[in-house]
């Protein structure tokens, strides 16, 4: 009899996943963090060209506003892309199995 500990008897397995790798998702990551700062630096700059006065609550406003825009931009790209990374990932490994049930059936 299996012991109940082993990785086979497990709920939940750790085999192969349709993930995209650690280094794609931290790049995605690191493009809205970029993203965002340079959007939040265009709004500001935006505001700070067009107001004249006392114009520190409307800057705040057009860095919050650029930085989002931009950030949720570049975050729909990411998502994106990652999904048809994945997608990618998984017909390679399909057609990868095809490849290798079709040579050990060929005599």
């Amino acid at each position: 009899m299996a012991e109940p500990d082993t990785p086979e008897n497990l709920p939940l397995s750790t085999g192969p996943s349709a993930l995209p790798s650690r280094a794609a998702r931290l790049l995605a990551f690191a493009a809205i963090l970029v993203a965002g700062i340079c959007g939040g630096l265009i709004g500001y700059a935006v505001v700070k060209t067009s107001c004249h006065g006392t114009c520190a609550t409307p800057e705040g406003a057009g860095s919050i506003t650029g930085a989002v825009v931009a950030a949720g931009g570049v975050a729909i790209v990411a998502v994106l892309v990652l999904r048809a990374m994945g997608e990618w990932k998984r017909i390679q490994e399909g057609r990868d199995a095809e490849a290798a049930r079709a040579e050990h059936q060929a005599p």
